[in-house]
Formats: structure tokens, sequence, C-alpha cells
């Protein structure tokens, strides 16, 4: 009996812990569509022109299937995770615009790739936050730059001369995190470069993507300590401190 009243209670806890997650998350969307329609005056009419259109779009659809009303309601909801969809993106978007040209900005980026990559942070710096980092995933190597080109230039070279003496063939890929086109190596903003990323053949199996990145972090501790750059986007202005620390790993 007090196993079946304990189990109770648990069910209880978890489901009040699922209304307050639930109540948070929602919280955080409502202040965050507050701030982006300050800043961002088409994000209304976009959305309230998505659920519009949908909404007519399946009334008229059907009308043509013989007055299926239904189809209305349908078509709300349609028009409502369009709607979600287009908000989403814009925040992303202004997220991403304030964050570019920022030290740190591309770190930060890479930390929003999901499960399957992994991520070891300014894995070669300078004190100016000019810094290269470890992208390992289902491609093979990616290097990823952020700073100014002429400095990040001979850090990836270096970086890539050392990676490929443990890597052997795998594919190494290089990419600084700027607008420039036809630049070497390939420049990506740094609103694309998640999305870039993916867009890399894969290469290797996912039981190989973990056995490299575990033998790529045997080589930074071997070599020292690494230098690792903000974990988000730093103020203009923000003081270099401390730059020497253990590089953060995304599993």
């Amino acid at each position: 009996m007090a196993k079946s009243e304990g189990g109770k209670a648990d069910k209880k806890a978890a489901r009040a812990a699922k209304r307050q997650a639930g109540k948070e998350q929602r919280g955080q969307m409502w202040q965050a569509l507050k701030i982006q329609t300050k800043q961002d005056k088409l994000l209304w009419p976009l959305m309230i022109g998505a659920v519009v259109l949908s909404a007519v779009v399946f009334f008229l659809l059907g009308m043509l299937w013989g007055g299926q009303w239904w189809m209305l309601p349908l078509g709300v909801l349609t028009g409502v995770m369009a709607a979600m969809i287009i908000f989403s993106r814009r925040v992303q978007k202004t997220v991403f615009a304030k964050a570019e040209g920022q030290p740190g900005a591309a770190a930060w980026a890479l930390d929003q790739l999901r499960s399957g990559w992994r991520v070891n942070q300014a894995v070669a710096a300078t004190t100016n936050f000019d810094a290269v980092h470890r992208v390992v995933g289902r491609c093979g190597i990616v290097l990823v730059g952020e700073g100014q080109p002429h400095r990040l230039k001979p850090l990836l070279t270096q970086e890539k001369k050392k990676v490929s003496r443990v890597v052997g063939d795998t594919p190494i890929y290089e990419l600084i995190v700027g607008d420039e086109e036809g630049a070497s190596p390939e420049q990506v903003p740094l609103s694309k470069l998640n999305r870039r990323l993916t867009r890399y053949p894969m290469n290797i199996t996912r039981q190989k993507v973990d056995a490299l990145d575990t033998r790529l972090s045997a080589l930074s501790t071997k070599t020292g300590a690494h230098n690792q750059m903000p974990k988000g986007p730093l103020p203009q202005g923000a003081k270099v401190r401390n730059m020497q620390r253990t590089a953060r790993r995304r599993g």
C-alpha cells in the first residue's frame, strides 16, 4: 500500500513539474515575443498574414471538395504553426545579427549544433580573440576560425598539420567566419555557419566520430591547456582575461 501511495505521489510530482516547465517555457516565449516586437515591425503582420492566408487556402479547398467546413479550423492551426516558425526564424536572425563580429560569436553559434557533433572551442587562439574551433562530425573534421583572416590563416595551417598527424586520411575542412566571397579558406557568415557544416558530405561513421574526438582530446591534453573563447559574444570593448582554460567539449 505504501509503495502504491509513493508511486502516486511521484506521478503527481512529475505532472506538477511538467506543468511548471511548460509555464516557464510559455513565459520565456512571451518575453521573447515582446522584445522581438519592439525591434521588428514586420513580425506581427507576417505572423497574422500566415494565419489568414492558411485559413483562406484551406477554406477554399474545403469548398472545392464539397463544403468540407472542418478544413477551416485545420487551416487556422496550420497557419499558427507557420506563424511560430516565422517568429522563431526572425528571432534567430536578430540574435545572430547582434552577435555578428563580436569575439566569441562563432563559439556560441557552434554550441547551438544538435547532438552528433563534437565541438572543442579555441584549440588555438591569440590574445586578440582570434581563435580556431575544432568540430568533429560525420563529415570528418572542420576547423572554424573567427577573427582577422590574416591572423587566422597561420593558426589554421598549424592546427591542420597537428590534427592530420593523428587522423590519417579523415577529411579536414577549413572555414572562417566572415563574408568575403571566393576567399581561401572559405568564409561563411555567422548566421549560415551551422547550416554550412551540415552540407558537408558524410564521410565517416558515428562510431568513428567518437573515436576521433577521443584521440584529438588526448592530443590536446598532451600539448597543454587550450585557449578558450567566451561562452557567448562579448560586448564591444570587453577586456581579455585569463584565456588559458580547458577546452569545453560538447557531448
